[in-house]
């Protein structure tokens, strides 16, 4: 081959990864700004929509909204992963982003509990429930995409990129929420500065739609063919039942630890320790930006050493360190609270960069999506999506700020046993 036409073709496969690497990235900003943006505005819609006479009963309830969109997760796992796994990633990652898009700008038009009474609640929950279907083929389907299409000595570091887009989603809309408390009133906010955030997130949707279209998607179309047509999902359990209770052990203390740390403290920080909610969501949007840089790192280290290291020291700091890192969160004082922060985004970043390409490379091609999507959802259907609102009640009934931090070093010492059950995917073929 002439040295142009190989200069051609290294252009043309620079090209591919990047727009690869693109859609795993732009479809989980638009999904987790839309899905976490509710968190940070949740002591706003709790008092309009579930409304109180005490606020941190109207905060439960709010947050238990919340948590019924991840209800709906394991929902979204199996269709999606039905799609990803019969008809393609590609189809699958297209359908997700625009099912996200429509539920999110009707959250930012719907009427208050004042204007339709007890219609607003339930409009609210169902909306929040479509967005928990979308969100539960989205990360898992982008993903298992990104690590099928990366070199076989980077397939951490590809399929880190989804859990990047989604941490740049969160802290867009972390950042959103801080200019928007920045500049309105209490009574602007509660009027109509909350719906801003949701009405802006549908313009992402296009941009990510028009990406997806275009990707190229991995040639399943002949083996398919081949085979019977069946449930992937009963194959899946079947072939692989070790490997998705595994994968879901393992994301408990992801599902947990994301969730009270980045959705729930930013409200921690002004119902317990008394910041103003501007500074409480300065101070995610900055430890998000960590994150954002810690897990590639994390990733490109679960390359070169393997992924259950970085699985075990994620795990093994939460269990250990919780408590400390929460009370140093627990003063007055930007510095300290930023500090204990980063501390949780650099141990969430050890098994965030290492997950991904764990959990693609634990199952086999026809059912990857379905068996991936499972076991990922139901821990974040039945941890990530209460954490919030079980972290809220363990204030409330014992008066303690600081007993999340028991919560978070239970699970992370539950999944610290179960990775040591999970055998080091490193170097494996995806084709067998």
């Amino acid at each position: 081959m002439s040295t142009v036409a190989q200069e051609i073709d290294a252009e043309a496969t620079t090209g591919k990864k990047t727009r690869v690497l693109a859609a795993g990235f732009i479809g989980n900003i638009l999904e987790w700004y839309d899905f976490a943006v509710y968190g940070f505005f949740a002591p706003t819609i709790g008092k309009l929509f579930f409304p109180a006479e005490d606020a941190r009963t109207s905060l439960i309830a709010a947050f238990g909204a919340f948590a019924a969109g991840f209800l709906m997760r394991p929902v979204g796992a199996v269709l999606f992963g039905h799609i990803g796994d019969r008809i393609g990633r590609k189809k699958a990652l297209t359908l997700s982003v625009m099912m996200m898009a429509v539920p999110t700008m009707l959250v930012g038009l719907l009427p208050t509990h004042a204007e339709i009474g007890i219609s607003a609640a339930i409009l609210m929950i169902l909306l929040r429930m479509i967005q928990g279907v979308s969100v539960g083929g989205e990360y898992t389907s982008s993903f298992v995409f990104l690590v099928e299409h990366a070199p076989p000595h980077r397939r951490a570091f590809f399929g880190a990129w989804s859990m990047i887009g989604a941490t740049c989603g969160i802290l867009l809309g972390s950042a959103v929420g801080a200019l928007i408390n920045s500049f309105t009133t209490d009574i602007q906010l509660q009027s109509w500065g909350w719906r801003i955030p949701f009405l802006a997130g549908v313009l992402v949707a296009f941009v990510g739609y028009f990406i997806r279209h275009g990707i190229p998607d991995q040639p399943l179309a002949e083996e398919l063919a081949e085979q019977e047509p069946s449930s992937p999902l009963k194959d899946a359990w079947t072939g692989h039942r070790t490997e998705m209770l595994q994968s879901a052990g393992l994301n408990m203390m992801n599902a947990v630890t994301f969730y009270t740390v980045f959705i729930y403290l930013s409200t921690w920080l002004v119902e317990e320790v008394g910041e103003s909610r501007a500074e409480a969501l300065d101070i995610n949007t900055l430890s998000m930006a960590a994150l954002t840089v810690f897990v590639p790192i994390a990733a490109i280290l679960a390359d070169r050493f393997g992924r259950k290291p970085l699985l075990l020291i994620g795990s093994a700091g939460v269990a250990i360190f919780s408590p400390a890192l929460l009370r140093l969160m627990h003063h007055h004082n930007f510095g300290l609270i930023l500090a204990g922060q980063i501390g949780f985004a650099v141990l969430v970043a050890c098994f965030a960069g290492a997950i991904p390409a764990t959990i693609t490379e634990l199952f086999r091609r026809g059912v990857r999506v379905s068996a991936a999507s499972i076991g990922y959802n139901i821990p974040f259907a039945i941890f990530g999506g209460t954490a919030p609102m079980v972290a809220a009640w363990l204030v409330k009934a014992t008066g303690n700020p600081l007993a999340i931090a028991w919560y978070l070093s239970g699970i992370a010492a539950i999944s610290f046993c179960i990775i040591l059950t999970i055998k080091e995917t490193k170097g494996c073929s995806l084709d067998e």
